[in-house]
């Protein structure tokens, strides 16, 4: 199976290289004696690279492969094969303390701001916890560290304290980016960091994540399914569907002209806010359901939903993922 590459624009030194990243679930069947039935497969076979400084946004339905596939760039899952590279070290490679270590480079946002805090601990002790783990600060050190933190993400830096439970959806997640703050990481990867939040509050998160990001020099891989947002923060986007990336571009490339008949369906249904523009534009509505991953069609994987599918898609090999120019990836029979 062909795996799939794509580098970014406008940022000369890459940090992220994924190469044929695949990860599978196993299914077991039998209470004592369980037997490897099947897989479910999460990501199939990703390449592509995330340069220093820049925002790639990863985009596509619920189940798609999305969240797993920043899970298993940090290592929080192991991936089944491929490679994972932070510069030039294989994070895959990495077991024990040297992965720790490199840990300490690569921080997570998490989606659910309510789920992600400990309701036992106070903000100072959420906050400092990565400070006294890798051993970089402690006692008066580590709570001036920790009020510093607090004020860059905009929160009182008194309200060390408090528990979770006192503040409101947003300034958990504040609390969340301060923590993943907290080692002066290179690379985070915010998974859905807004989908959770009041319509109202989620553009101020989304500011904040961009002026971290020139203040610090950070590098994001930015998860969500809400496409207007990803459009704002992103350098360039990429759009998965079934474990595999089917198109990535720079966003405005991306935006003006999809090429992906999946792409083309999303942005469909981006509400314009120009009334008499929505009144003309045509909605792409996508028949039946996602096939399941366990089970992934044979050939071009959205071809079951596709209303533009040929004989062709329907048949092994699967369309290769290649540029179709200025940068322009895509994984369609339709465009080669």
């Amino acid at each position: 199976m062909d795996t799939q590459r794509a580098s970014g624009n406008g940022h000369t030194q890459t940090l992220i290289r994924v190469e044929d990243l695949r990860v599978y679930f196993p299914i077991t069947k039998g209470i004592i004696f369980q037997r490897h039935v099947g897989d479910v497969k999460a990501v199939d076979g990703l390449a592509f690279e995330i340069k220093r400084g820049e925002t790639l946004g990863l985009v596509g339905e619920s189940g798609c492969g999305k969240s797993t596939t920043g899970r298993a760039i940090l290592q929080l899952y192991r991936p089944t094969s491929g490679r994972v590279y932070f510069e030039d070290v294989d994070l895959t490679a990495l077991k024990g303390e040297a992965l720790r270590r490199m840990r300490r480079r690569m921080q997570m946002i998490f989606q659910d701001p309510y789920a992600s805090l400990n309701p036992r601990m106070t903000v100072g002790g959420i906050v400092g916890e990565p400070l006294e783990v890798h051993g970089i600060a402690k006692g008066k050190e580590k709570q001036e560290r920790v009020q510093e933190l607090l004020r860059v993400v905009g929160l009182n830096p008194y309200f060390v304290n408090r528990y979770p439970h006192e503040f409101s959806g947003g300034q958990r997640q504040r609390i969340g980016i301060a923590r993943a703050l907290a080692l002066n990481p290179d690379f985070i990867v915010c998974d859905e960091p807004i989908s959770a939040l009041d319509v109202s509050i989620q553009a101020q998160i989304i500011n904040l994540l961009e002026d971290l990001q020139d203040q610090f020099g950070l590098t994001y891989l930015f998860i969500a399914h809400d496409l207007s947002v990803v459009r704002h923060i992103s350098d360039r986007v990429a759009v998965m569907y079934l474990g595999k990336i089917v198109e990535l571009a720079d966003r405005v490339e991306l935006y003006e002209n999809p090429l992906h008949p999946y792409t083309q369906a999303l942005l469909s249904a981006v509400p314009i806010p120009d009334p008499d523009v929505e009144a003309k534009r045509q909605r792409i509505i996508l028949e039946g359901d996602v096939p399941s991953p366990t089970n992934p069609p044979r050939g071009c994987r959205f071809h079951t939903r596709c209303p533009l599918a040929m004989d062709v898609c329907r048949e092994d090999p699967e369309p290769e993922f290649k540029d179709a120019g200025g940068g322009h990836y895509v994984a369609c029979h339709l465009v080669h």
